[in-house]
């Protein structure tokens, strides 16, 4: 059974983003700043933007950027990293821009790290990938220091060097922006979270091996913050990550997302071993549509939004309980029907988890009950309103 966590669960959106080759830049630049305005609007709590540098489908170089520009369009949602990888830059670095956003945002900044995703990113800049754990380790040891520590932070590991070094301005939030720790398949992000004291990014939870992973993982970041001496994980603080697309009927969510899942698909799927497992263990033919593959795997939903209250309760239940809900983002409805599904999102499937709508159903429930005797009261009142009007009119 899911443990209790809260009572308003959070919800955002996981922007890598997915956005397909053969689409202009520019625009998908701009729609995905109107998104982060669209959910400010909706009462989204959160909006993640990625780091990538090949592939050609996940576009955001920087999410520091991006988080600097959705900051001059939003109000209220906390805007996040999703992920900086922390491999392809000195350690330094991250941290003052962290700090700067932090400022710049007014506390409204979430800094998410890893170790990075792309192969191919770390190839192009010259970094053996086998050594990105290790890197992401030593960078997030010395960015903790850099943000957290009076006075100077000397460092040497064989990748950066850190002499004498201090940030010139304290946080905005004290004692620092929150930061996250991507936890994917492997023990690596979970353990090292709890040894850090830091909560965790479930990133693969879509695949069915992250499914089963979940609560692993939540074992591990409580057994390694024992041994460093480290408060104990909260799960309000966990973050799970799935993709998403509903309308009002599942004939109609499917009918949108074929615009595009078939290309989006390809490139999400871009492990072919992965895919063919996930096709072999669903019963499907070798050549299943990739609606079908997430429709037989429980990967994501694509449906209605009671499909998408069942999936969440389901990963409460599979996790054990977690604070925060992330949409990955996919391109594979148009513009319109995308941002149509997160209104459906937000009027119907966060009010659930979030018990908003409790007081106004008993308050509604009481009212019908007592109805008839309301209109008595209400008749009774004008009756005698009349009265005393027709008496001082001395009739």
């Amino acid at each position: 059974m899911a443990h209790e966590v809260r009572n308003r669960m959070r919800f955002g959106v996981f922007l890598p983003p997915l956005y397909r080759p053969s689409g202009n830049p520019s625009w998908d630049l701009e729609r995905s700043l109107q998104l982060a305005e669209k959910l400010d609007a909706l009462g989204f709590d959160e909006l993640y933007f990625g780091e990538h540098h090949s592939g050609g489908w996940e576009i955001f170089g920087s999410p520091e950027i991006m988080i600097a520009a959705a900051a001059q369009r939003t109000r209220r949602i906390n805007l996040g990293t999703g992920v900086i990888s922390l491999p392809y830059h000195h350690p330094f670095n991250v941290a003052d821009r962290a700090l700067l956003l932090d400022h710049l945002t007014r506390g409204r900044a979430i800094i998410g790290v890893g170790p990075g995703a792309l192969p191919s990113d770390a190839a192009m800049l010259g970094i053996d990938y086998t050594t990105a754990r290790e890197r992401m380790e030593e960078s997030l040891e010395a960015i903790l220091a850099l943000l957290e520590q009076d006075g100077h932070v000397d460092r040497k590991t064989e990748w950066f060097e850190l002499c004498r070094a201090q940030l010139h301005m304290k946080p905005y939030t004290r004692p620092r922006p929150e930061i996250l720790v991507t936890a994917v398949a492997s023990p690596s992000g979970p353990r090292l979270a709890g040894r850090l004291g830091l909560p965790m990014l479930a990133l693969t939870v879509s695949t069915p091996a992250g499914k089963e992973a979940l609560a692993e993982h939540w074992r591990i970041a409580e057994e390694e913050a024992a041994k460093a001496g480290q408060p104990a994980p909260d799960r309000a603080r966990w973050r799970l990550v799935t993709p998403m697309h509903i309308a009002p009927t599942t004939a109609k969510a499917e009918d949108q997302v074929a615009y595009g899942i078939e290309d989006s698909g390809e490139y999400f799927f871009r492990d072919a071993g992965i895919l063919r497992n996930l096709i072999e263990s669903a019963g499907l033919p070798s050549d299943a549509s990739k609606t079908d593959v997430f429709r037989n795997t429980g990967m994501g939903v694509i449906g209605t939004p009671q499909d998408a209250i069942e999936h969440i309760e389901g990963l409460q239940e599979t996790s054990g309980g977690f604070g925060t809900y992330l949409i990955m983002l996919q391109d594979w409805a148009d513009h319109t029907d995308t941002l149509r599904s997160l209104e459906l999102f937000a009027e119907y499937v966060m009010p659930h988890f979030q018990d908003a709508t409790v007081r106004r159903e008993e308050n509604w429930s009481t009212f019908q009950a007592d109805s008839e005797r309301a209109i008595e009261v209400a008749n009774e009142a004008a009756r005698k309103a009349r009265e005393t009007y027709e008496r001082s009119q001395g009739r």
